[in-house]
């Protein structure tokens, strides 16, 4: 396939791994010009070489917290200064922690909403700024199925994805005077990244991929997809979101009964952990 006259200009933010890593060679191979971010920019600089070999038209590096709304700003106007806009901004970034609720301790909780809740609406803000400006633009936040089902021994995350969900519905509010501004929330189910070996971990668990893991560049065909549609869409992803939703939903009690020996079984290897982070 070749080169697009003029090829569309895409952030993703976590960038370095799973979900992020799949969406930045997903828009490789369309060409696309990309500014990638997170905090790792030793991985980052990886990341950009498969880019480039799997045909970006150019690749920015910038590492980013994206806590910080400042740094998150500075991204998106590195991104503008070289690539003179930005089309598609992909917020992939987020952090866990395993454990019962007042097992975690407070700073990891903490870090856990910062990153995935404050981070991702900074990121929103920057996004949302430009493509008011200029009248068009896609917006991706990743969430989670866990943004809809509350599950035990991930109390931040599941918060934080709660919100996430929320603040999709409100942020398509809001713009729905600009129909070209277009706002997406993708919803996975466990995914296949490296964030389970990766997390805090005070469950006195191992924690380990759930057999019904899809791999991260399923989410990352479904973020493109999103950003192909001419409206703003919402998007569960996983063969068992929707019975786990209706389940949720429909037989809480059922649910609440058989959700804590479900994710033991498959979210945490058996036996204990030697040792928690």
């Amino acid at each position: 396939m070749s080169a697009p006259l003029h090829p569309q200009v895409v952030v993703i933010t976590g960038a370095s791994s799973g979900i992020g890593r799949e969406t930045a060679l997903h828009y490789a191979r369309r060409h696309a010009c990309l500014a990638l971010a997170s905090r790792s920019e030793d991985t980052l600089r990886e990341v950009a070489e498969e880019c480039r070999a799997n045909g970006a038209t150019a690749v920015l590096v910038q590492a980013t917290d994206i806590a910080d709304a400042g740094a998150v700003q500075e991204l998106f106007d590195v991104t503008v200064t070289q690539f003179n806009r930005v089309d598609i901004a992909v917020q992939c970034a987020a952090i866990t922690a395993f454990g019962r609720f007042e097992d975690v301790p407070v700073d990891v909780f903490d870090a856990v909403i910062k990153t995935n809740l404050i981070g991702a609406s900074n990121v929103a803000r920057s996004a949302l700024r430009h493509f008011q400006e200029r009248g068009s633009g896609h917006l991706v936040l990743v969430g989670s199925l866990l943004g809809v089902v509350a599950v035990p021994y991930q109390s931040a995350y599941v918060l934080s994805k709660f919100a996430l969900s929320a603040l999709v519905r409100v942020l398509r509010q809001e713009n729905r005077h600009l129909p070209d501004v277009r706002i997406h929330g993708i919803y996975p189910g466990p995914v296949d990244t490296p964030v389970y070996g990766t997390a805090g971990n005070y469950s006195g668990l191992t924690p380990r991929v759930p057999p019904t893991a899809d791999a991260a560049g399923v989410v990352a065909a479904a973020i493109v997809r999103a950003t192909e549609r001419r409206r703003s869409s919402e998007r569960q992803v996983g063969l068992l979101n929707w019975p786990a939703i209706i389940t949720f939903r429909l037989l809480p009690s059922v649910f609440d009964a058989v959700i804590g020996p479900f994710i033991r079984a498959t979210a945490f290897e058996s036996g204990r952990s030697t040792s928690d982070t």
